[in-house]
């Protein structure tokens, strides 16, 4: 990831959770459905203060599949998500259940 990764990942937390971020580090997320990888990628972790119920975010960004635009995720730190991981899994279930 650039540092303009990172800014627009920070901008993207404060904007869609109405807080204050700050970077921590970032984790790297592997996983596969069916033995077939459908994300493989970092997931910057943030702290947060100002948000009611969590202290921490995960975020990250995707090219849409066969478009050049990115879809961002920001995906707070309260049950049932635990870690960046958890995240990552939701997101995905959520997609695959729209699509």
């Amino acid at each position: 990831m650039t540092k303009a990764d990172f800014v627009a990942l920070k901008q993207a937390v404060e904007e869609l959770h109405d807080c204050e971020a700050s970077y921590v580090t970032s984790q790297h997320v592997r996983e596969s459905l069916a033995g077939k990888p459908v994300w493989d990628g970092a997931v910057a972790v943030f702290g947060v203060s100002g948000h009611l119920a969590a202290t921490t975010c995960y975020a990250w960004s995707v090219e849409e599949p066969g478009s050049n635009e990115r879809v961002t995720y920001a995906v707070l730190h309260y049950a049932p998500i635990q870690s960046a991981r958890d995240a990552v899994r939701a997101s995905l279930a959520l997609r695959l259940r729209t699509t």
